[in-house]
């Protein structure tokens, strides 16, 4: 039996409290021990994926560890039995640490889409990354990496594997056509989970909070605290929460947000429920509501989605459905139902696919994603949150109007992404919120 000390929704870590102790998955070798050794690892990625793995039923019954170099390498062999899984990986104790203790890591930065087959662009950008210092910003088309154009690396190795390099040369076209060439070293990056958040009077006397949570770290726990006060003060009785670039993130965030959300008039309720694979059952778990001071008593919640809308930000809108009046608008989620333990060995850690989630009505294997009641295209040109965004826009026309606006053609509609591929949104093989590599 597993102990739920490591749950985690995405690639994200969280210590979670569960009953049940002890492991039937083999102990972690330590550094500096002979089980560290390259074989050594292998066979205890292979011993706990057979024992954690939620479709450890589909691992073969025999694998030859020498045929792998790696234990990353025997990993991505394991997976390979089950496609939904592009999540599993093995990373650093020590980058895995930096990320979940202050939500940094090292890269540019950024993240990018696909807006039309070889038109990259810039969903984002983090403030005060090497890719802001450089002038870099949301709509900006990428021309040429390291002097080759986007179709020559994408015929090739794929723009995946130059933003793992370092440093780079980038040419960058504005939305004004100019253009401009600048050289990037990856840096120090910090997350800033909430870069947004404000209060929106509504004619009629509706009061509304619009939040925009781009990622479930811990260091969004404190901010929740102070929006909510803010908004229970100023008398909300309706949210948008916008996770349209959200990826997923820590269980307890996800669960503390919940209760801001739904814990006065549903405290003691299940909120969601983890289920593990058939080996350790006896570790599934319930996540009750609970109030907290400052929660707000709701009556309508607006979910803000895209196809990167992954994992937690599922999870939260999945749990609140059976005790709120919502809505998606957007697009359509993801599809990641399933989360992953973090498991310590050597100087790495193991985040391998172990359990489900699903909510009070025992909802859940979204695997095609959460359908978006109020369909609206997601504009590169317009800041998130502004007052002319597309989707902001959508979102309190339904709560004003109790339907979705009539969508018409914006004057971007050309640099909408035109991919639904989940290997190219999340590839295999790495921690990609870490740098925000090729589909982010």
């Amino acid at each position: 039996m597993i102990k739920l000390s490591h749950l985690a929704v995405f690639s994200f870590i969280v210590v979670a409290g569960c009953g049940g102790s002890g492991s039937s998955a083999p102990a972690p070798p330590a550094v500096g021990t002979d089980a560290c050794s390259i074989d050594g690892q292998k066979q205890y990625v292979l011993d706990t994926m057979r024992d954690v793995y939620f479709w450890n039923d589909l691992l073969p019954a025999n694998v030859d560890i020498g045929a792998y170099a790696t234990p990353e390498e025997l990993l991505a062999g394991l997976i390979s039995v089950q496609p939904l899984d592009n999540f599993s990986y093995i990373d650093s104790l020590a980058a895995d640490a930096q990320f979940f203790s202050a939500g940094q890591y090292e890269g540019f930065g950024f993240s990018t889409t696909f807006a039309a087959p070889d038109d990259l662009r810039f969903v984002s950008v983090f403030a005060s990354s090497s890719a802001a210092v450089a002038g870099f910003a949301r709509g900006q088309q990428i021309v040429m990496l390291n002097g080759r154009t986007i179709a020559d690396i994408e015929a090739n190795e794929g723009v995946g594997e130059l933003f793992a390099m370092t440093s780079l040369e980038f040419t960058i076209r504005r939305p004004d056509t100019s253009e401009f060439v600048v050289t990037v070293d990856e840096g120090l990056v910090t997350i800033d989970p909430l870069p947004q958040w404000r209060i929106i009077n509504l004619p009629g006397g509706t009061t509304v909070g619009y939040l925009e949570l781009v990622t479930f770290i811990s260091t969004a726990n404190a901010p929740f605290i102070s929006i909510f006060e803010a908004f229970a003060n100023a008398g909300v009785t309706d949210v948008i929460l916008d996770l349209r670039y959200n990826g997923g993130g820590l269980v307890d965030t996800t669960e503390l947000l919940g209760d801001f959300l739904g814990g006065i008039a549903n405290d003691g309720q299940v909120f969601s429920r983890t289920l593990f694979n058939a080996n350790n059952a006896v570790s599934n778990r319930s996540a009750l509501f609970q109030a907290p001071t400052n929660s707000v008593n709701l009556s309508r919640l607006i979910v803000i989605a895209t196809d990167r809308t992954a994992s937690a930000s599922e999870l939260i809108t999945n749990s609140m459905f059976p005790y709120l009046d919502m809505s998606v608008v957007g697009g359509t989620t993801f599809g990641k139902p399933v989360g992953q333990l973090g498991l310590q060995f050597c100087d790495k850690i193991l985040r391998a696919t172990s359990f489900e989630t699903r909510n009070a009505n025992d909802e859940g294997g979204y695997f095609d994603g959460l359908p978006a009641d109020c369909a609206v295209q997601d504009d590169l040109l317009i800041p998130v949150g502004a007052e002319t965004d597309p989707n902001l826009e959508a979102a309190l026309y339904l709560l004003e109007n109790g339907s979705c606006p009539v969508v018409t053609a914006t004057a971007s509609d050309s640099q909408k992404p035109t991919t639904n591929d989940r290997a190219e949104r999340f590839p295999r093989g790495g921690p990609i919120w870490r740098r925000f590599a090729g589909a982010w």
